[in-house]
């Protein structure tokens, strides 16, 4: 009985040994096994993905907005300072070709009318209708008709150089063509703009004593009108200013050539140079 007892001990323990064993292999195969995340959710075939607008907003403050909600007064300003911004850039296109066409008129008369025989092959060498032609037309015209009972009294001298310096004038007119209308609108832009600003301040105050509050939703479209008339004023007068500047310097130079070539013309007419 005494052996028995003794080996009942060892065998207990090794039989609850044996029935652990598969629990805790299990157990440490669990935790050796890779951890895998969950599957993504994934969006369905074929489902278009919504796409992002964005508003576009009315700007109730802008030129748009003065044209629509403007009364005659403001529209017939606006009207007015884009009728003197054309006509002024009009006028400076215009005066630029003809400034050119008449530089380019006095490089021919030097290059070729004084290395003809006489002036009538001179001018007829000359473009038609160029100022250079028209001088030595003019002064071939008083030469061959020095003639008559009022005419006779005035010597030859004086009557062509009175027959070149009208066509110079003449010249000088046509050139200064247009000028005036510049200088208008560069004097009077601003003020048309400003008389659009005090129309758009009385408007902002007209809209503050209506509502009896200073909100700014009830003074921001007529005080932006106002600027805008202020900006479409000074918009017109500086092109139309430096344009007049401008033209008015070039005129000089191209005087000088002219007044140069009449003098020239002269003395040879009176030389019999014909």
């Amino acid at each position: 009985m005494s052996v028995l007892n003794l080996l009942r001990a060892p065998l207990l323990a090794a039989a609850l040994a044996f029935s652990l064993l598969p629990a805790g292999v299990a157990a440490q195969e669990a935790a050796s096994a890779p951890v895998t995340a969950p599957a993504a959710t994934e969006a369905p075939v074929g489902v278009p993905t919504p796409e992002v607008k964005k508003e576009a907003i009315d700007n109730p403050y802008g030129l748009e907005a003065l044209w629509s909600q403007g009364d005659f007064v403001a529209r017939g300003t606006l009207i007015i300072m884009i009728i003197m911004s054309m006509g002024s850039w009009y006028i400076i296109f215009t005066k630029l070709f003809e400034q050119r066409k008449l530089m380019k008129s006095a490089e021919a008369a030097a290059a070729t009318f004084w290395t003809a025989g006489t002036i009538r092959k001179g001018a007829d060498g000359l473009e038609e209708g160029s100022a250079f032609r028209f001088m030595a037309e003019q002064g071939l015209k008083a030469a061959n008709h020095h003639e008559g009972t009022l005419v006779e009294n005035i010597d030859l001298h004086t009557w062509i150089g009175m027959s070149v310096e009208r066509a110079v004038g003449n010249i000088n007119s046509r050139l200064q063509d247009g000028l005036a209308f510049l200088a208008t609108v560069g004097s009077t832009a601003p003020f048309v703009g400003l008389f659009g600003t005090v129309w758009g301040i009385y408007h902002a105050l007209t809209a503050i004593g209506i509502s009896g509050q200073a909100s700014i939703d009830k003074v921001a479209g007529p005080v932006g009108e106002a600027l805008i008339m202020t900006a479409f004023g000074l918009a017109v007068a500086v092109p139309a200013v430096m344009g007049y500047n401008w033209l008015i310097r070039r005129n000089k130079s191209a005087m000088e050539k002219v007044r140069t070539f009449s003098g020239d013309l002269h003395n040879v007419l009176l030389a019999g140079k014909k």
